[in-house]
């Protein structure tokens, strides 16, 4: 199912929050160029392990080819990250292409408004606190709209949902 979903996007993708890197690594088996940005290091030694190419980069700061990217990610709820998910969205939209794709991983209906602090344990260790919010699919348009991006598809795929997004 991730796989048929990773498999529409236009390469070069960018995968933000990409943790240990199973998207950046299943996209490079598709044949599709990917790079993934992260703030832990636990997560990137891991990600790198496995053969991608990962960048230590906060989607806040200086990103490679900001405004030019044809497709980012932020799957796992990593909408969430930040604890601003239109902070976020507007963000990505300026990484982005016109017309350029962000695929959104969402909570269920009915599931999304809370902010909450997190730490992620990669390897027996775990990174740094920080906020994270979770976003449901109902929310997706306004998400959107909020952050100056145009819903394309709100869809449930396996038990999971998705929002296509599309920078303007």
């Amino acid at each position: 199912m991730e796989r048929a979903l990773l498999a529409s996007l236009t390469g070069p993708v960018l995968d933000i929050g990409c943790g240990p890197g199973r998207h950046v690594v299943a996209l490079a088996e598709l044949g599709l160029p990917a790079l993934g940005i992260d703030v832990t290091p636990a997560a990137l030694r891991s990600a790198r392990r496995r053969g991608a190419t990962v960048l230590q980069r906060s989607v806040f700061g200086r990103v490679p080819g900001a405004g030019r990217w044809p497709s980012a990610l932020l799957l796992d709820g990593n909408v969430g990250i930040g604890g601003d998910p239109v902070t976020l969205v507007r963000r990505v939209g300026l990484l982005l292409r016109p017309g350029g794709r962000l695929l959104v991983e969402t909570g269920p209906p009915g599931s999304g408004g809370d902010v909450r602090i997190v730490t992620l344990e990669i390897d027996g260790r775990s990174g740094p606190w920080f906020e994270w919010a979770s976003v449901g699919a109902d929310e997706a348009v306004g998400l959107a709209r909020d952050a100056g991006m145009a819903t394309a598809t709100v869809e449930e795929r396996s038990g999971r949902w998705f929002a296509w997004l599309e920078c303007r």
